[in-house]
């Protein structure tokens, strides 16, 4: 049923209430508003206004500021005419009746219902990790949350070193962050290699080598099995004594709300090419959802499902056809990007790998184009390697093995980007927009990038660089 069917039904805006209030959420919010559609209402469990999650490690690390990652202030949600709730618990969905029952029982009406509650962190099994009380371990902290990262924050002082359980994404960037603030850091990875999920072995080494190089110990093929008073004991029998312990790994769908409304739930929410739950009145994005029998767990899906998601609420006829996997790590001195699924992709592989200089780059090309990528320790190609990779072009024989080489300069490369090659996948940003902006805060409060993973910020200062000079060289 489209707007205006319920508005002429029932003579009012269309209820959309959105349980929820991450990168995801936000983004639905400006598409919609976008699209001029009323009546949202948008409910947060955290007390903070939306912010990048993403970006947590750059506050842990030092580098933003706690504002700096805000999204968008009660203000903006305000002047937009949407109600914003935060500090707001959902505790069950009364399908029938169309209405949500609050933590202090009160109810909140919908006509449409989105879920993008995201995912939540699951403790490994290490005895001691949980007390009596039931808390984390007073050495212990987990981190995913704006309340995580300041808690840690209150714990550096007088710490001296960190033992950080997880060695995916995530964990690399508080152990790199942790690193900068002058702990002692050491990473535990069950795994062979870093980056297990998203790279092969041979770039988990070379990882696994700038990072030892930059002060951080790696533990691969170890697990911790027990807090104790002298430390973190791993399976090895070794006793890591440490100060503080941050659990980065494993996370899984936040669906608790979905399985007591008897939505239907594997992993995740399933949802279907209109990204609707088995209810038609409820939706969902974001980690919590099960998509052809994939989730997510990156910014860049959860942005391309509010778009198509917004899209087909206000009437247009649009389909989801599954998400393009682009992670990046955001970490000083640790260049990392991974396209598609390198893993699994199935294509004739194109590779250049270089352990002393920290450099592993790999291209699986099928048929001509680029199906997926790894690149750690150079990303002066990155744009170009991802507008192949979007628009699926089909390269010569001999293009792959130059897309490996390095240009003559960064700064070079950026500039021979067309105005349509994507600069910044997570807001799907392309280069001719980046150079229509005046500066960097332009580039950010109009485009939203290098507001995602940060990636992107060296191309955009290059792109922006570039153009002002252009524009004095033209002017004189």
């Amino acid at each position: 049923m489209t707007i205006s069917d319920l508005r002429e039904r029932t003579g009012t805006p269309v209820r959309t209430v959105i349980v929820g209030c991450g990168m995801g959420a936000v983004r639905l919010v400006e598409e919609l508003l976008a699209r001029g559609v009323t009546g949202i209402t948008v409910i947060g469990e955290e007390p903070y206004a939306p912010y990048n999650r993403i970006l947590l490690s750059a506050v842990l690390e030092g580098t933003h500021r706690r504002g700096a990652i805000t999204m968008a202030e009660q203000e903006w949600f305000e002047h937009r005419g949407v109600e914003l709730r935060l500090g707001t618990r959902v505790v069950d969905i009364h399908r029938e009746r169309r209405v949500l029952e609050l933590a202090d029982r009160s109810e909140v009406a919908y006509d449409r219902l989105v879920l993008a509650t995201g995912s939540i962190p699951s403790l490994p099994p290490i005895r001691g990790l949980v007390q009596v009380d039931g808390q984390l371990h007073e050495k212990v902290h987990s981190f995913r949350t704006l309340a995580d990262c300041e808690g840690l924050l209150a714990a550096l002082p007088g710490a001296a070193s960190a033992v950080v359980v997880g060695g995916g994404l995530l964990g690399l960037q508080v152990a790199r962050a942790l690193s900068i603030r002058g702990l002692s850091v050491e990473v535990v990875e069950g795994g062979d290699h870093l980056l297990r999920s998203q790279v092969d072995t041979a770039a988990g080494k070379v990882l696994e080598r700038s990072l030892t190089k930059l002060g951080t110990a790696v533990y691969t093929e170890t697990r911790a099995v027990k807090m104790a008073e002298t430390g973190l004991v791993l399976d090895n029998g070794v006793v890591l004594s440490t100060d503080l312990v941050i659990l980065t790994a494993g996370g899984r769908p936040s669906i608790n709300l979905a399985r007591r409304a008897s939505l239907d739930t594997r992993r995740g929410v399933i949802v279907d090419d209109q990204l609707r739950t088995s209810d038609e009145h409820i939706y969902a994005i974001g980690d919590c959802v099960e998509h052809d029998g994939r989730t997510a767990g990156h910014v860049s899906p959860a942005w391309e499902q509010a778009a198509v998601l917004a899209a087909g609420l206000a009437g247009e006829a649009v389909e989801y056809d599954g998400h393009r996997v682009v992670a990046r790590l955001r970490a000083t001195d640790l260049d990392v990007a991974v396209l598609g699924d390198p893993e699994h992709a199935e294509g004739e592989i194109v590779q250049v790998s270089n352990p002393v200089t920290g450099v592993h780059k790999k291209l699986v090309v099928k048929d001509g184009v680029i199906v997926a990528a790894t690149l750690v320790g150079d990303l002066s190609r990155v744009g170009q390697i991802t507008q192949h990779f979007d628009k699926c072009t089909r390269l010569s024989s001999g293009e792959p093995g130059q897309l490996l080489l390095p240009p003559r300069s960064a700064a070079s490369a950026t500039i021979n980007l067309p105005d349509d090659a994507e600069v910044c996948a997570c807001a799907g940003v392309t280069a001719g927009r980046i150079r229509a902006c005046s500066s960097m805060e332009d580039v950010r409060t109009t485009t939203r990038a290098t507001t995602g993973c940060g990636g992107c910020r060296s191309v955009c200062e290059q792109l922006i660089t570039t153009t002002n000079l252009g524009m004095k060289e033209t002017v004189a």
